[in-house]
């Protein structure tokens, strides 16, 4: 982008980001929640419609001047609805964790029953956890994968619903790898008189691009960013069933937010249009291929994976075995430039500082084009960072081909 601008009137936070660039250009990103937006995506959230006030919905604002708001705003809702096949949506939430809010609020009181996945086990901290607004506020039961598989176990989900009957059950994670039986997941909601909640943040451009199963026409309500696999800036939306559209709506504003950011929205509307392309569609299947294959190639080196494989973007990989905890390994990657998440695993004995696992994903290395030929390499570096994280020599030497590799495919934008 020109910074030209930028550049003349603030050269410290021009640095900042020139060395960012740099930073994301020369590296590997595996971090499964990163991805790279196009220079379009890019473009769209930096205009004029941030200095607009916009307090409401499309005809119904708080505030004159909307015409033009009111356009983007209607088309960013179309556009979502296609994509995912949504009766409704609603593009205004800023981030997931207020979505997930909005939705809690929406369907529920303080206190209420909420079944979810536990954080160590692939949840997410909105789903439940007792230092998250989610586990103050409400009164949250937790599953879990089984210990051998890990997998979830959907016997177990049904017996824990049988015997605690939450007001609703919350479907989605940030650390599984496997496909989520959503239909399976509402009947056992069904019995209990429970709703459905899918938290779809890291899967959804998989499930935009007819990779993954979609649960937007099977659950009461969906979340998702517009990020990770989506493509899109840092955001979020809800879809829901139309009999809950009106309770959705003023549950995201006015029950959690004000002003909406509709330069974020036109940007999420440009990604939802490159996301109802057929390309999109090839560049997910390549995100799971790539998946598949890393996953291999990392087994094949004699690391474990959580659940022994993936069959979305992402994998958990134990570190135990290598005499590292996540920490120690997400360091020793940084060091080579590449750049992945510690994580739990399942029962993890180690605190949440320093986990066992680390967790690896494939959307962003995908954008730039890498294929699943070059999964051999990326794992080997992974595997040779691992193995002489104390050889700051051959650290270095690594550092240096994945520099030289990474700089084979440039990064939208940029």
């Amino acid at each position: 982008m020109n910074y030209k601008f930028l550049q003349n009137q603030d050269k410290e936070i021009f640095d900042a980001i020139k060395n960012e660039e740099k930073r994301q250009a020369e590296g590997m990103e595996l971090i499964a929640s990163e991805n790279y937006v196009s220079a379009a995506v890019l473009e769209a959230m930096a205009n004029v419609l941030t200095n607009k006030y916009s307090e409401g919905y499309p005809g119904r604002r708080y505030y004159g001047g909307q015409d033009f708001v009111d356009v983007v705003e209607n088309i960013a809702v179309e556009r979502a609805k296609k994509l995912f096949n949504a009766e409704h949506a609603n593009v205004q939430p800023l981030s997931g964790s207020p979505a997930n809010a909005a939705v809690y609020i929406s369907f529920l009181r303080p206190g209420d029953k909420v079944l979810g996945l536990k954080l160590d086990h692939g949840g997410h901290l909105s789903h439940g956890h007792p230092v998250n607004f989610s586990g103050m506020l409400y009164d949250f039961v937790q599953y879990e994968v089984n210990s051998e598989t890990g997998r979830i176990d959907m016997d177990k989900v049904a017996e824990i619903a049988k015997k605690e009957k939450p007001k609703m059950i919350v479907a989605g994670y940030s650390a599984y790898s496997r496909e989520i039986e959503w239909k399976k997941f509402k009947e056992i909601a069904d019995s209990v008189g429970a709703f459905t909640f899918a938290d779809i943040a890291h899967t959804a451009g998989l499930i935009a691009g007819g990779q993954m199963d979609n649960p937007v026409p099977i659950f009461d309500v969906v979340s998702t960013t517009t990020h990770k696999t989506l493509r899109g800036p840092r955001g979020a939306m809800i879809m829901c069933k139309a009999e809950f559209a009106k309770q959705i709506d003023r549950a995201v504003f006015p029950g959690m937010q004000g002003g909406p950011h509709e330069h974020i929205i036109a940007s999420k509307a440009v990604a939802f249009k490159e996301a109802l392309k057929p390309e999109f569609a090839d560049y997910a299947e390549r995100v799971v291929k790539n998946a598949k294959a890393l996953a291999g190639e990392l087994m094949d080196l004699g690391h474990k994976i959580v659940s022994g494989g993936t069959d979305n973007h992402l994998m958990v990989v134990d570190m135990a075995s290598r005499g590292v905890d996540g920490r120690e390994a997400e360091e020793a990657l940084d060091k080579v430039g590449i750049s992945v998440s510690r994580s739990t695993i399942p029962n993890d004995p180690n605190p949440p500082m320093r986990p066992s696992g680390v967790r690896i994903g494939t959307p962003a290395i995908t954008t730039r084009g890498m294929g699943e030929g070059d999964m051999k390499k990326v794992a080997d570096w992974i595997d040779a960072a691992i193995k002489n994280r104390d050889n700051e020599s051959e650290l270095n030497k690594i550092k240096e081909e994945v520099k030289e590799f990474c700089l084979m495919f440039p990064i939208p934008g940029i």
